[in-house]
């Protein structure tokens, strides 16, 4: 009697003829760092399999799979064969990755704004230029892509931001510093009226982003090579919490409050979170920072930059504020 359908006994697996070398390990084979729909790609290619290896697969079937990867794992997936170098390559792959605005971006990028600007660079040395620092309105400001997911990411310096009390020199001053990203940091001595103000016309794209202040309790500097902390003017900040201000073109506004705290380390700050819908068109932010109470004073606080990050992207030392 033949067995039944519930028995037991393994079924025996498809022949190699049904499923090619390259097939079987597509689905179950290992590869250095590149998953693909679940599995994980061999890099591995035994010589007696070479024969029907990934080295045969054809640039467009290998490119489809790609469209599926972040670009990191593109760029890893690049050293496998010359199949999948070349399809690693494909300006479709590479324009799925880029945002749908980066001709604005580019433009931006090399100071030429006009719509509609021509470039001789394939999408994949497009992606690797937005990339790289961008700066723009005189070096005040920075754009750039976040490698592994492209999303945008942008800085804005101290002396893009409107402070009151920036042009006397009894209350601040700017300071030359290795610690940013920009060279320069404004230091706030001491002062009855904190208040910073700033904002921004740009064209991002599509998503939802937060917005950051990074900030710096004491003065830092080196001495014999060594990083120091002076506290010295650093007072004020406990008695009272700053208050954070976002507002947009689009409607959304945000208010928000926090005590300074943590001298010698910088600090992002959390001022809030905005949604871009429209990549084509301007989003204007404004945002502020005070602390007006006046019955004190406080000082000994640098003012570095505003940052605006993809929502999600991890920072360290990240510090929430209250709404």
């Amino acid at each position: 009697m033949p067995p039944s359908s519930s028995s037991s006994s393994p079924r025996k697996p498809a022949s190699s003829r049904e499923i090619p070398a390259w097939g079987r390990r597509l689905r179950t084979g290992w590869c250095r760092g590149v998953w693909v729909m679940g599995s994980w790609i061999s890099s591995i290619v035994r010589p007696e399999e070479e024969a029907g290896g990934l080295g045969d697969l054809p640039e467009s079937c290998v490119a489809e799979v790609l469209l599926y990867l972040d670009p990191l794992e593109i760029c890893r997936a690049a050293r496998l064969s010359r199949a999948f170098r070349g399809a690693a390559s494909a300006d479709f792959v590479w324009e799925k990755k880029l945002p749908k605005n980066y001709g604005y971006l580019m433009g931006l990028a090399s100071g030429d704004r006009r719509p509609g600007k021509e470039t001789s660079l394939c999408k994949k040395e497009i992606y690797a230029r937005l990339c790289r620092p961008n700066p723009f309105d005189g070096g005040t400001k920075e754009f750039w892509l976040e490698k592994s997911s492209g999303g945008i990411c942008l800085s804005i310096s101290s002396k893009a931001l409107l402070i009151t009390g920036i042009g006397d020199r009894r209350y601040w001053k700017y300071l030359p510093t290795d610690e940013s990203r920009f060279g320069t940091v404004a230091y706030l001595q001491q002062v009855w009226w904190f208040e910073v103000n700033g904002g921004i016309d740009f064209c991002f794209p599509a998503g939802t982003y937060s917005l950051f202040v990074r900030l710096h309790l004491g003065r830092a500097s080196k001495r014999f090579g060594r990083r120091i902390c002076s506290s010295e003017h650093v007072h004020g900040w406990d008695r009272k919490p700053v208050q954070f201000q976002l507002s947009t073109s689009n409607g959304h506004r945000i208010l928000s409050q926090c005590y300074l705290s943590k001298p010698g380390s910088w600090i992002l700050y959390h001022a809030g979170d905005f949604v871009v819908d429209n990549c084509n068109a301007p989003t204007t932010l404004r945002f502020s920072m005070t602390q007006i109470d006046c019955t004190h004073t406080k000082g000994g606080l640098c003012v570095d930059s505003v940052l605006i990050y993809p929502e999600g992207f991890r920072q360290r030392k990240v510090s929430s504020t209250s709404m």
